[in-house]
């Protein structure tokens, strides 16, 4: 179903509309195809040189933040695939309280992934940045806020369309 980048593969698409008074709504994949190549470029293109746990807990947490399920179910599934305990897969959501089970790196990354999903409370502050570039060179810190920004565009394009994950 899923092709190791931020978005859904085509096979693993389909709409489940889990309300009965839910309008159908637009399979973008299927009405846009250049948009969704263009997507799958820019997530391939964001998550190079990026480390893939850093990376998976940014699409985690960005897509707890914005509800988006299907994305939660593919990026939890790809985390443990590589490994990631499941200790703190129950903690991406509390990871300021998690003591040290987050590394620097991993906890800078999740905070700036928090400031831009959440840019409705303002703006990525120079504290939050600071502490992002303290820990990343300049090519990781413009990987993070790329990733950060792909799954944030994921996320509202299924949750625009009610994707959702898949039963298992």
């Amino acid at each position: 179903m899923y092709v190791g980048l931020c978005g859904p593969s085509v096979e693993g698409m389909t709409q489940t509309l889990e309300h009965p008074t839910a309008i159908d709504r637009v399979q973008i994949y299927k009405v846009s195809p250049e948009l969704y190549d263009a997507m799958m470029k820019l997530s391939g293109a964001s998550a190079k040189d990026v480390d893939p746990t850093i990376g998976e807990l940014i699409k985690i947490r960005a897509s707890q933040l914005n509800h988006c399920a299907f994305c939660l179910d593919m990026h939890v599934a790809d985390a443990r695939k590589q490994g990631e305990t499941e200790q703190r897969l129950a903690l991406i959501a509390a990871w300021e309280e998690a003591g040290n089970l987050f590394t620097e790196r991993e906890r800078a990354a999740l905070e700036l992934t928090e400031a831009i999903t959440e840019l409705h409370h303002g703006h990525v502050s120079d504290e939050v940045y600071a502490k992002a570039a303290a820990v990343f060179s300049e090519k990781e810190l413009a990987q993070v806020i790329a990733m950060a920004v792909t799954i944030n565009a994921w996320n509202r394009f299924n949750v625009a369309t009610r994707l959702k994950a898949p039963r298992r």
